[in-house]
């Protein structure tokens, strides 16, 4: 039986941790962006050593996916195998930090070809690793973002840039950057230098990932515009999902 008052339910991909900042904001932010009560979504930490077997029935009860900050993950392919499911049945997507990174490696085996796509944070003796060591290390910093022409994230913020907070020391490698002159995920915002932070996946109700941290604005009491847009993507995905 549907049941229309049943709120959005979002599954929260990672191992929590309340030391960890980002867990921290990721409540508040969602609770700012989902608005008053009555209209709240739910959402539930999924350790990534439960996803394990069938990931899809695991995460079918729930309206969107955001995989959060805090790796290496306790299982890395548990994570891989989230997001693929919020890629290929199109369920709401939000990746951030070690959610960026992951996506990339998901997509990057799975669509790109790349055979056994690495993670120097994992495979420190990777020869050519998907995600590599950032030039300068960007733990508890803050800097410029600047959005591409045309993307989903300038329509969102509604402006040409804007300051996010990170902590990471990995990003994409720029001898991968090149992949995105064709296909459908692009990239959505650059820093200062033209590094990739963050990508989106065209013809997918919602799927964005940025290396920076957004729910860090929930520790602010800022509603923040990224998140916002997730929750109402994640809204409009639930009436197809049975009750």
């Amino acid at each position: 039986m549907n049941d229309s008052r049943a709120p959005a339910r979002i599954a929260l991909i990672g191992d929590h941790d309340p030391a960890v900042v980002a867990h921290r904001g990721i409540p508040l932010a969602l609770g700012l962006a989902s608005g008053p009560a009555g209209q709240q979504v739910d959402w539930a930490w999924i350790h990534t050593s439960s996803l394990v077997g069938d990931v899809t029935a695991h995460l079918e009860m729930f309206d969107g996916i955001w995989c959060v900050p805090g790796s290496p993950y306790a299982n890395t392919n548990g994570v891989l195998d989230a997001i693929r499911v919020a890629r290929e049945r199109r369920v709401p997507f939000l990746g951030t930090c070690g959610g960026f990174q992951h996506a990339l490696l998901e997509y990057a085996g799975a669509v790109w070809g790349v055979n056994a796509p690495a993670h120097a944070e994992l495979d420190p003796s990777a020869a050519d690793p998907v995600i590599a060591p950032l030039a300068c290390a960007l733990v508890e910093q803050a800097g410029t973002i600047r959005f591409e022409p045309g993307s989903r994230l300038l329509t969102i913020y509604g402006s040409a840039e804007t300051v996010e907070g990170y902590h990471c020391s990995y990003g994409l490698n720029p001898a991968c950057a090149g992949r995105f002159a064709t296909g459908p995920l692009r990239v959505a915002a650059r820093d200062l230098a033209g590094d990739v932070r963050a990508v989106e996946l065209d013809g997918h109700p919602f799927f964005i990932a940025t290396l920076f941290q957004p729910e860090r604005s929930g520790l602010d009491g800022r509603r923040h515009p990224l998140i916002a847009a997730f929750v109402d993507a994640v809204r409009a995905h639930a009436p197809a999902r049975p009750r």
